[in-house]
């Protein structure tokens, strides 16, 4: 039996196609896909297409927007072998870093890609990175698929899509994932590391108090809810103490990403410590993130990082700000309150972190 793959069109520049008459780009149906891009009747697949009522750019993507996408996928997922998610690039790596949380115990691939030029025009790379996406996640052997996680498929390159972020706005290689190597390149032949794949499964101890929790390595779990209530405070040089207690004091505010310079260090000015130190206080979760997109938080390794690491923070290691940021509205969402948010968060729970 071919494999049932299922397109979603959320929006974004690979759907676009140019008007001959105006020049203007506009959307096209995706129902009419094979007659755009004939080149996926080569394929040893069937595909199916679905799309947003109205699709959005990327800068639009919110957590009601997640809900949506993760809900088709759930609803779907018993009638089709994998899912490629058609996305604007913008916010691509946070959408894939938030499905990577929502669909724990994932037994088939969920791949997101995009384009820099549209589907129509001339020079598009859409066509490539939307057949190869499909290609990908029909990939199956010994009756089960050979990926199992959220992906980010762009210009020849299959990421983890946790891993991900946004390089560029110009040129077609968009994506990088500085600390973990890609999963699979595309060339003469389409190479795919297995070793580097995520094998699924999850630590039984640590995620044995998240509710509700079914430890079945073979079901897979919808969790949906993301807390919004959080924020990222990006240090700069000549950043006050009026900026820094206004953002601690944001009124119903649970978590803070941290974005610190290089390793994980931060000024050590007494305000600045005192303003952190408070809002941990008051259950407010901090989580140090480098703004590096290479390397990892490291404190203590140098005295700029002493003060935080003895306040207790939350260790990012090497993980992007945009997973970060999904990582901590799941657990906020899921996390029993007296749950030891620090051992959840610097657990990797969907190969987002290496420790």
């Amino acid at each position: 039996m071919k494999p049932k793959i299922l397109l979603i069109y959320t929006g974004g520049t690979i759907g676009m196609i140019k008007d001959p008459e105006t020049g203007a780009l506009r959307s096209f149906d995706f129902t009419q896909l094979l007659f755009h891009i004939p080149e996926l009747k080569q394929l040893d697949c069937q595909i199916e297409t679905t799309s947003f009522e109205e699709p959005i750019d990327s800068s639009d993507m919110d957590l009601g927007y997640w809900k949506i996408l993760g809900d088709i996928i759930n609803t779907s997922y018993d009638d089709y072998h994998g899912f490629v998610v058609l996305h604007g690039s913008d916010t691509m790596s946070h959408t894939g870093s938030a499905l990577s949380f929502m669909f724990e115990n994932l037994t088939k691939p969920i791949v997101l890609t995009g384009s820099q030029l549209p589907i129509g025009d001339l020079r598009t790379d859409a066509k490539e990175n939307l057949i190869t996406s499909i290609q990908l996640a029909s990939e199956w052997d010994n009756n089960e698929p050979i990926i199992r996680e959220v992906c980010v498929y762009f210009e020849y390159q299959l990421y983890r899509a946790n891993r991900t972020a946004k390089m560029n706005a110009e040129h077609f290689e968009a994506f990088s994932s500085p600390n973990y190597p890609p999963l699979a390149i595309s060339g003469v032949h389409l190479n795919i590391d297995r070793q580097l794949l995520w094998q699924g499964g999850f630590d039984r101890v640590s995620l044995a108090k998240l509710k509700p929790l079914e430890l079945s390595p073979l079901k897979m779990i919808y969790r949906p809810d993301m807390d919004a209530r959080v924020v990222v405070l990006k240090l700069f040089p000549g950043i006050t103490e009026q900026v820094v207690k206004s953002i601690c004091h944001i009124d119903g505010l649970r978590g803070i990403i941290l974005e610190t310079y290089g390793s994980g260090n931060a000024p050590t000015c007494k305000w600045f410590i005192e303003a952190l130190k408070n809002a941990l206080l008051k259950n407010i979760r901090i989580v140090n993130v480098t703004q590096c997109r290479g390397g990892s938080v490291d404190m203590g390794k140098y005295e700029t990082s002493v003060a935080l690491k003895k306040l207790g923070m939350v260790s990012g290691y090497d993980i992007t700000t945009e997973a970060a940021l999904a990582k901590m509205m799941y657990l906020l969402s899921y996390m029993p309150e007296t749950g030891d948010f620090k051992k959840y968060f610097e657990t990797s729970l969907r190969g987002e972190i290496s420790v």
